[in-house]
């Protein structure tokens, strides 16, 4: 009794504390209230030009917001349609992919969807976008020919275009209609009955289409699964809580997410009859794998029920909630932590530091899968197989963006392709023959094309250094005979880097013809980590070993 009524006196005794705490949080709230609202009445009386209201308070809101974390944004009423556009995956519009052509100096058609007003209207790769009804859009950039192409379903407008390989001028009428981004753009069989199934964002419905997906796969013969999740920055926490479930138990916790105030504390599990809780599978992240996906991927590893295959995922450990705001504005803000179910965070960024300061590897914890295999928190999701992709040749980056000359080469190469070509191989069969490749290579000399490799910055910097210290006048001979060596000749690098080079302009050639399904089954072709994770689901062996390790927790 005296034990429980020291706990009732203490608790007694820190109420007002707790009470004195809250007022002083209130009125420092209050007080910097009235500081900002004289400040901007005195800025509007004073300063010597007028205040645009709008773009000054935005910019103080963003200001304010830029000081917690980069996941809590602010939507005025005309950009409360981009938030709706990432919860929904839909947006009123043509449906096309546009880009800048640098060396045109116009924007660009680069890529129309399958089924969308533009290729329904045969718009093709390379039309360049000359008006929009009656806007001369020649001298704009992107993101205006973007927000015109856009508008309200069953609108319509006249779009003006001048296509490359005619020089004619054609006038396309279209109507804009809602655009669904395809969630899951690619599913289909494997050699040896492994399914394979790319999901690339967590919008409302994607578990439907992911399960639809799966059960098509098993009655295909699926033996095996690899779910791909490279590149899927996330979305809805729902949308992967029931996807977890196609392939866990019921009543399993998934996620549980943990706030400063109660409503914003909740447990996630699962709720369904699976689909299958046997099948043996593994999934694909990457370093650009975050959020929803990783609640995916993480309670899948947690579970024991998934090998995950990869890099180490991004290490978004926050869940926004979108509220709304007077005026028909908007805000996105971060409510709480969420935690996968070993009990852990994988957040990996701490900002309440200085917003740039990755949680070190030494300060995460242990926790443990079901199976008793070592996990951490803090810095993501850990792959139980490691397996980096092969990293692009600088070339090759500037031939497809567009080389320090603006040349375009590549784009343009692909653009004459499509003109002279009606049709293709499939896409799994498509490749360029030795006379396209000699073409090409050819038009890249021909171009001037040059690029900057980084081995040039770098000797540059080395150079400026040896200088500093007083080394280079003894050393010039060497440093000459070493910038002799790293001068690039284009035509050498084109035939050193050709296999990478090749696959990237015939997985653009393949978009044009067959979409990103096309483009994406070609590219498993040539995808480490997808034949990584092909031997493991053929080796039983070594599936279980990594899944049931020797040694267990204690």
């Amino acid at each position: 009794m005296n034990k429980r009524l020291k706990t009732i006196v203490m608790v007694l005794a820190m109420l007002p504390m707790a009470v004195l705490g809250q007022e002083n949080h209130q009125l420092e709230v209050g007080k910097n209230l009235d500081i900002f609202n004289s400040l901007y009445s005195n800025l509007d009386l004073f300063y010597v030009d007028t205040l645009n209201p709008k773009q000054t308070m935005t910019a103080a809101i963003n200001g304010m917001l830029r000081s917690l974390d980069p996941y809590t944004e602010y939507y005025p009423e005309e950009e409360t349609k981009n938030l709706q556009m990432m919860l929904t995956g839909k947006y009123a519009g043509i449906g096309a992919l546009i880009k800048y052509h640098t060396r045109l100096k116009r924007v660009v058609v680069d890529e129309p969807y399958e089924g969308m007003p533009a290729t329904e209207v045969g718009l093709k790769k390379g039309d360049i976008i000359l008006s929009i009804d009656d806007t001369l859009v020649t001298d704009k950039n992107v993101s205006y020919v973007s927000s015109h192409l856009r508008g309200d379903a069953g609108t319509s407008f006249v779009l003006k275009v001048k296509r490359p390989s005619t020089g004619k001028e054609m006038k396309f009428k279209i109507t804009r209609r809602n655009i669904q981004l395809p969630v899951l753009p690619y599913y289909g069989m494997r050699p040896g009955g492994i399914g394979y199934i790319n999901l690339n964002q967590f919008t409302e419905g994607c578990a439907k289409e992911v399960r639809r997906a799966y059960v098509d796969l098993k009655n295909q013969g699926a033996k095996a699964l690899i779910f791909d999740l490279r590149g899927n920055g996330g979305g809805s926490e729902m949308e992967a809580v029931d996807i977890v479930n196609l392939w866990v138990p019921q009543e399993q916790k998934v996620v549980e997410n943990r706030g400063k105030v109660r409503q914003a504390n909740r447990v996630y599990q699962t709720r369904l009859e699976p689909v299958d809780t046997v099948m043996p599978m593994v999934v694909l992240v990457n370093g650009e794998t975050a959020s929803a996906s990783e609640i995916t991927s993480g309670a899948l590893q947690d579970l024991d029920r998934a090998v995950i295959l990869g890099t180490r995922t991004y290490g978004k450990g926050l869940v926004q909630v979108p509220l709304d705001l007077p005026y028909n504005s908007n805000v996105k803000i971060t409510t709480a932590h969420y935690y996968i179910p070993s009990g852990r965070c994988i957040q990996a960024i701490n900002y309440k530091r200085n917003g740039k300061e990755r949680i070190a590897d030494s300060l995460t914890n242990v926790f443990y899968t079901r199976n008793g295999r070592e996990v951490r928190d803090g810095g993501g999701i850990m792959p139980d197989v490691e397996v980096k992709n092969d990293t692009m040749p600088n070339i090759v980056y500037y031939l497809s963006a567009g080389g320090v000359d603006s040349t375009e080469v590549m784009f343009d190469y692909v653009v004459d392709y499509l003109t002279k070509h009606p049709t293709i191989a499939a896409a799994k069969d498509f490749h360029l023959t030795e006379g396209d490749w000699q073409a090409f290579r050819q038009r890249v000399i021909d171009s001037g094309f040059t690029y900057d490799p980084v081995s040039q910055k770098q000797f540059n910097e080395l150079v400026k250094t040896a200088k500093f210290e007083g080394y280079y006048d003894e050393a010039k001979d060497a440093f000459d005979a070493l910038e002799k060596k790293l001068k690039h000749d284009v035509a050498s690098d084109l035939d050193k880097h050709r296999e990478t080079i090749q696959q990237v302009i015939e997985l653009d050639i393949i978009a044009a013809y067959y979409y990103q399904k096309g483009s994406i089954e070609a590219g498993l072709n040539y995808d480490k980590q997808l034949m990584e994770a092909e031997r493991i689901l053929n080796d039983e062996a070594e599936y279980q070993r990594i899944l049931h390790p020797a040694k267990t927790k204690k």
